[in-house]
């Protein structure tokens, strides 16, 4: 059963059952709150997680999506939007204990994108920070 933390330890989740889809979404909500250009979200069906320690906050970030996250360090966990995505919790998949363990199947919301992403991949990369 995969099983993940925010980053100080104080909100502990397990999920169980199959994986509804998993996505990395570069819109601008998903970007501006988390203070990243993409984050991977993992859906499964709502009752199918449970919050083993801690309590998440909440915030309402539209009309109809709530972020849940830890108020102690700030993680992003969880989203539910029952308008769009009914009966299915999407959850931070980075934030898994074992995150290479699910891969991506898409890119959404590309259409907020910021234009230089596309170019990142030319970029020189370094294991560390460079000398």
């Amino acid at each position: 059963m995969p099983s993940g933390r925010c980053h100080c330890g104080s909100i502990r989740y397990a999920v169980s059952g199959e994986v509804k889809h998993h996505a990395v979404c570069l819109c601008e909500d998903c970007r501006r709150s988390s203070g990243a250009l993409l984050v991977p979200w993992i859906a499964f069906a709502t009752d199918e997680l449970t919050v083993t320690q801690g309590e998440a906050k909440v915030y309402q970030s539209s009309e109809h999506g709530e972020r849940h996250f830890c108020g102690d360090c700030g993680t992003g966990l969880f989203y539910y939007n029952e308008t769009m995505l009914p009966g299915i919790v999407d959850i931070q998949s980075a934030t898994l204990d074992n995150p290479e363990v699910f891969v991506p199947q898409a890119h959404i919301q590309m259409a907020d994108s910021l234009r230089w992403e596309a170019s990142l991949d030319a970029l020189p990369r370094f294991d560390r920070f460079p000398g």
